[in-house]
């Protein structure tokens, strides 16, 4: 019996419509990650492939089979045991895609510490603000000096850690030299009983959000996670056992527990690594998912933007059965060019840290409509409410909604935002949970992402989504990036306005006339009405430290001029 014999009654759906009412999932009692996939795998097929690893220093693809993910959390665990972590204790790893951030996560799942992933663009400032406030007691790092600095530099603001680790051969003085302890561990053992046993509604994971409007909030996850990951990973993106799939993030962002670990592993897949050196290059990127003959890849917009740059005809896509798209929406020409230059369509999916996927093309069932992200998860009970908490007509935009949410505890939905009533009070009421995202839904079903509702813009009593408009802009070849704002107007209350970066190398240069050519090109492509009245080029735009656009930054600096 596999894995998800024991949580799926039924795995195969004849339609969309089929899976949406009758997909169903049994929680085993006391689930827990490391014991009930990791280790049930290892003694189903001890040798069974689990991870595929590559890195820009050499040709070679290293395999570790769920045997030895086993043995080598069971390792890691008795070394954080002797460091005194116990159930419920934070940690956080700052280990980009290095082999070990698989083998700390299963460990930590195993203890029952709360494991806290972090990018390693995060400074000294961003290191004590998460030690504080989730009272982080051990660090756990490369032994890249730039990111053990900015540890050391944090240290006098972060009183609750108590132990610092480092993977590599560069140990700053006074750490714990990670490989070295862990070797000299057993790769027997004990498992926790009774009350220091963590599973199933036990606190698992804690990610930071990105803080694109404020201070990053701290989502919390129980054990439940990976088992609302097997829609994202079987259902979305078709990974399949034994098959490898690639996702494009590094361990730091709640994408890698979307595409890198959980549903992937529960599905018996095996994850494809590439532990990038550097700076993002995409031809890099293409080399290693050749090397590593992937099935299946996901990535974010922005990564399919790089690759189409590429000559893909010196690449090997025949293995390549499904590309899944996800991080923010997609911009219809996104599609177009890569479905043009591969043959795959580019399987859109909408999620959120908190969440496992929620709206998604889930394919062979329904056909893609270019733009829209799909239709809903048959894990949640979702609807798009107005303002009053009423459901919207087709066509007509409106709050997504998880309804029933406190009741049902669907898999898959965090469970609180950790030391943040405010946050809580303005995303939980009367039991649902208010993701903060707008769609609306067409006739055949199939729904369209129009933004967060603070980045919606009412004008002149119509409600414009930013995205749209950007969609448009995109497709100018002028235009490298661009973001879409509301700005004050003393007539209309709100106007459009367009920021944007030009595409300097193939020869753009700002002025009044290329402004209005975009405006043009706005009205043309979509309603009239929704086209730019303030178009302003930029260098760049302000981003949140994983990369996503922060809207409210430009609105700030308008409303203060």
């Amino acid at each position: 019996m596999s894995i998800l014999d024991k949580i799926l009654p039924r795995q195969d759906f004849d339609s969309y419509e089929d899976f949406k009412q009758n997909y169903k999932v049994i929680i085993p009692k006391g689930f827990n990650f490391g014991y009930d996939c990791i280790d049930a795998w290892a003694a189903e097929q001890d040798d069974k492939p689990a991870l595929a690893w590559t890195n820009d220093e050499s040709d070679d693809v290293k395999v570790f089979s769920f045997g030895d993910l086993k043995r080598m959390s069971n390792q890691a665990a008795n070394f954080f045991k002797a460091q005194g972590i116990r159930k419920g204790d934070t940690v956080m790893l700052i280990l980009k895609q290095r082999v070990e951030v698989w083998v700390c996560m299963i460990a930590l799942h195993k203890i029952g510490a709360i494991v806290i992933p972090a990018t390693y663009l995060l400074t000294a400032k961003d290191i004590i603000y998460r030690a504080q406030a989730a009272s982080i007691k051990m660090i756990v790092t490369i032994d890249d000096p730039i990111i053990t600095g900015h540890v050391i530099e944090a240290m006098p603001g972060c009183p609750t850690v108590q132990k610092l680790a480092a993977v590599g051969s560069r140990i700053p003085e006074g750490w714990l030299d990670y490989r070295t302890e862990v070797a000299k561990c057993s790769t027997e053992w004990q498992k926790p009983t009774g009350a220091d046993y963590a599973g199933e509604r036990d606190t698992m994971l804690m990610y930071f959000t990105s803080g694109t409007a404020s201070h990053p909030k701290m989502v919390i996850h129980d054990y439940t996670l990976p088992i609302g990951h097997i829609v994202t990973a079987k259902y979305w993106q078709r990974v399949e056992e034994g098959t490898r799939h690639l996702t494009s993030s590094d361990s730091g962002w709640a994408k890698f527990a979307w595409g890198k670990i959980y549903g992937q592993w529960m599905c018996g897949a095996v994850i494809a690594a590439y532990d990038e050196e550097g700076h993002f290059e995409a031809a890099k990127l293409l080399r290693a998912m050749d090397r590593l003959q992937i099935t299946t890849f996901c990535a974010p917009p922005t990564i399919y933007r790089f690759l189409i740059k590429e000559d893909l005809s010196q690449f090997d896509f025949s293995r390549l059965k499904q590309c899944s798209i996800a991080g923010e929406p997609l911009n219809p020409e996104v599609y177009n060019q890569w479905m043009k230059i591969t043959g795959l369509p580019l399987v859109e999916g909408f999620g959120q840290t908190e969440t496992s996927v929620l709206i998604a093309n889930f394919q062979p069932w329904i056909p893609i409509k270019p733009g829209s992200t799909g239709k809903f998860s048959p894990l949640f009970d979702l609807e798009l409410l107005d303002d009053d908490g009423k459901p919207c007509e087709d066509g007509v935009p409106g709050n997504i909604v998880i309804r029933n949410a406190v009741a049902q505890r669907p898999a898959g939905l965090f469970r609180e935002y950790y030391r943040a009533p405010d946050a809580m009070a303005k995303s939980w009421k009367n039991g649902d949970y208010y993701t903060g995202d707008m769609a609306w839904r067409d006739s055949d079903g199939y729904i369209w992402f129009v933004g967060r509702n603070d980045d919606v813009i009412k004008c002149s009593g119509y409600r414009i989504s930013p995205f749209e408009v950007e969609s448009a802009l995109m497709e100018h070849p002028c235009v490298l990036e661009c973001a879409v704002t509301a700005a004050p107007d003393p007539i209309r209350g709100q106007v459009v306005k367009a920021t944007v970066v030009l595409a300097k190398q193939r020869g753009y240069v700002a002025s009044p006339e290329l402004a209005k050519e975009l405006q043009n090109h706005v009205k043309k492509t979509t309603a009239p009405y929704k086209y730019p009245r303030i178009v302003e080029f930029v260098d760049e735009l302000p981003k949140s430290i994983s990369g996503k656009i922060q809207r409210g930054k430009i609105r700030e600096n308008d409303n203060k001029g």
